[in-house]
């Protein structure tokens, strides 16, 4: 089991949690990453529709996505919101927790081959790389793709450095991803087609010198299609976010249309 970093969620929390028992008035969940920490979900925060019953919604050993709506530290109370959760935080979330999950099993793997404990792992690995880096899998994806350099700059004890990359890449895939956004850039100025160029040059600027694989081609004039590739989502929407942002600045400067929009995946 995850070990948490803090004792109690914060109000407003998005957390994992597994329903455990359903009664009339509301459900006991448990909170997979407070260390089992059972919360309470009200009847009335199941869902913003009618329902006969709250079976309708959810069942005991489903695992969900909640809201953290209330918390009493002194008495280790938890309210817990289900109705409150948009389809894209729940997506998010759960995605979220998967990867992070996959990461902290990786790390207590190679823990115990080093004779360490599930406390160690976390406070010399997990915690520390969260801390750099936010994610921890994008961490440990990293590492493989870099090297030794992405661990030791978070912090992580020299002697963990060459297992973990070695266990990592016995689990982890990396594949490369797209990031894609339809842009459309217009001028009615009589040199219109070189101020667009300009702001297409800004955006292959902004990739080019961070040597990143892109594609930057025409959709149908003033129609264009941006393709960003990366080992991982959230580089690769990094760096099109900036390249997008890039080309923004420019189209202010020379007047022209600009609107990007973030092609779903």
């Amino acid at each position: 089991m995850v070990i948490a970093r803090k004792e109690l969620p914060d109000v407003g929390e998005l957390v994992v949690a597994t329903v455990q028992e359903i009664y009339d008035y509301g459900a006991y969940v448990t909170l997979e990453e407070y260390g089992g920490l059972r919360a309470y979900l009200p009847w009335s925060e199941v869902s913003s529709k009618w329902v006969r019953s709250i079976r309708d919604v959810i069942r005991e050993g489903q695992r969900i996505v909640v809201k953290v709506i209330r918390v009493d530290r002194a008495k280790r109370e938890v309210d817990v919101s289900l109705k409150r959760i948009t389809e894209s935080d729940k997506q998010r979330k759960m995605q979220w927790w998967k990867r992070y999950s996959k990461a902290c099993k990786i790390v207590e793997i190679v823990a115990g081959k080093l004779g360490k404990s599930i406390e160690d792992a976390y406070r010399e690995v997990v915690w520390r790389l969260e801390d750099e880096y936010s994610d921890v899998m994008y961490a440990l994806e990293r590492a493989i793709a870099e090297g030794r350099g992405v661990l030791i700059d978070a912090g992580v004890p020299e002697e963990w450095v060459d297992p973990l990359i070695e266990e990592a890449s016995r689990h982890i895939k990396l594949r490369e991803v797209v990031v894609k956004y339809k842009l459309v850039v217009q001028s009615y100025k009589p040199d219109g087609v070189l101020r667009v160029k300009k702001c297409m040059e800004s955006i292959a600027g902004v990739l080019e010198s961070r040597g990143v694989k892109y594609r930057l081609y025409v959709a149908g004039a003033p129609r264009y299609i941006l393709e960003v590739y990366a080992g991982d989502y959230k580089t690769a929407e990094e760096l099109a976010g900036e390249a997008v942002k890039s080309g923004e600045s420019t189209a202010k400067q020379l007047e022209l249309l600009y609107i990007a929009e973030r092609e779903k995946q």
